[in-house]
């Protein structure tokens, strides 16, 4: 598609760089991102995990010196049951508050406890006791909060006590939890901020090959005839070749373009000097010797015509503005068919040039036009637009007249080399072949409709390149 102006229409392809699918630096975006994400879930799991190994490691070593310091007391009370034992953490005194402290006889029944237990029934511990006569486990109490139990068995006379002291496990569950939350929202803003860098990064880092990609199309589209610049070391030597390749192909097209007109002239004189022999002698044989002369000619030059063509439209950087050539063979073609009114409708400002050698899209239009102007009745419009299609951004060239136009069928018949639907017309009927050859050459496409005039509309697609630059055609 267009718009109003001829340029091609906004697309996908006009994303930025880093966006489009397969480009080097979104590979790299995307490839640290999920790195990045993989690694911060990672440390964020991790520290949480060591926060909870710490606080448990500080709870079961508080525990401990609860017990420690319960035992030291019951053994300087002497007596169990003494109301004088006790600890001084206040949370021991505080009902629910998960933090108790029980004293057992041998057989398991309550000797003494804190204030907090009051009223509660707090399992036992299973199990044996360690070589120390300790043991440890997690419990639940009526409230359903889960404990980090310490027991260790005291010896007095000869009696055995156990003393058990519960902390609080679940106020580290939730202290971990809330950490948790805490790491993945300080993670994730430096996630964040890592991925502003990563695209910041990218950006900079690819404009070298940005600044490539804008030389190589400015040698596309003939603003240029190699690539400049300064480019990084990674990058220089594919400049380097680039431009190693523009030579090549240009020495290697100039040689084309001598060998060609070398075999023309040696074909030529040794075809000519048989056909004037032949000519002087009568006979079938001098007959056969004619006729194969003159096909061996037309062979020789529709090949060496390709062969100009090809090494022509091979060369890298030509443009022509075709809005200037078709007004000029609008003008002409009135001069030569007087009766023939050639209407050429001024295209938009801004249009596109052709992408190609001045010549052929003059030797296109040219034939397109004549033929027109042989078979109208009078009226022949051309106009001039630009397109985008799968093929890119074009120009399409619209040539109709009000002539007896053709049908489908002669429309396939017309476009074969040398097939005239008309011998009375003037002409060799290798025009709209010669047209054919161009525009395949070109990648362009070309297709006869009927007109609304009531003639023939002929649609030439042709490659469209920036307006300007070298390769300006003459004016007329």
């Amino acid at each position: 598609m267009s718009n109003e102006t001829g340029q091609p229409a906004a697309s996908p392809d006009n994303a930025p760089h880093w966006l489009r699918k397969g480009s080097i630096a979104a590979s790299l975006f995307w490839l640290t991102a999920g790195w990045l994400v993989i690694a911060l879930v990672a440390t964020g799991f991790l520290l949480t995990d060591l926060y909870s190994r710490t606080l448990d490691t500080t709870l079961s070593q508080t525990l401990d010196f609860h017990v420690e310091s319960l035992t030291g007391i019951l053994l300087e009370a002497g007596d169990p049951r003494d109301p004088g034992i006790t600890l001084a953490d206040p949370r021991f005194d505080r009902p629910r508050s998960g933090w108790y402290w029980i004293i057992r006889d041998g057989s398991g029944r309550l000797v003494n406890l804190s204030t907090s237990v009051v009223g509660i029934d707090l399992p036992g511990l299973s199990g044996n006791l360690d070589a120390l006569g300790r043991r440890t486990g997690v419990l639940s109490d009526a409230f359903g909060t889960q404990l980090r139990v310490v027991e260790r068995s005291v010896s007095m006379g000869d009696q055995t006590y156990r003393i058990e002291v519960a902390g609080n496990l679940t106020e580290i569950l939730g202290l971990v939890g809330d950490f948790r939350g805490q790491t993945f929202i300080v993670l994730g803003a430096v996630g964040a901020m890592l991925a502003i860098m990563s695209v910041i990064v990218a950006r900079f880092a690819m404009r070298p090959v940005g600044r490539l990609s804008a030389a190589i199309e400015s040698v596309r589209e003939g603003e240029t005839t190699e690539i400049t610049g300064r480019y990084p070391t990674e990058i220089a030597p594919l400049a380097e070749e680039v431009n190693e390749l523009l030579r090549s192909n240009a020495q290697i097209i100039e040689r084309a373009r001598n060998q060609v007109g070398n075999l023309a002239h040696g074909l030529k004189t040794p075809i000519a000097v048989l056909r004037n022999e032949a000519g002087t002698q009568n006979g079938a044989l001098a007959d056969a010797v004619a006729a194969e002369t003159e096909k061996m000619s037309t062979m020789v030059s529709t090949y060496l015509e390709r062969a100009r063509l090809a090494a022509r439209t091979s060369v890298v950087g030509k443009k022509a503005d075709a809005g200037m050539i078709l007004s000029r063979l609008a003008r002409v073609m009135g001069k030569i068919h007087h009766d023939v009114d050639v209407h050429f409708e001024q295209p938009e400002a801004g249009l596109p040039w052709f992408r190609g050698d001045e010549a052929d899209l003059e030797e296109m239009a040219g034939n397109l036009l004549d033929n027109a102007c042989k078979w109208s009745k009078g009226q022949v419009d051309v106009s001039l637009s630009g397109e985008r299609n799968a093929k890119g951004s074009q120009l399409l060239i619209r040539i109709e007249d009000n002539g007896p136009g053709l049908t489908e069928d002669d429309a396939r018949k017309v476009l074969r080399r040398g097939v005239r639907l008309d011998e009375k017309t003037p002409g060799s009927g290798l025009g709209l072949d010669i047209v054919k050859e161009l525009v395949d050459v070109y990648g362009g496409s070309l297709e006869l409709k009927r007109s609304a005039l009531g003639g023939l509309l002929v649609e030439l697609r042709l490659p469209a390149a920036r307006a300007g630059g070298i390769g300006r055609p003459s004016p007329a």
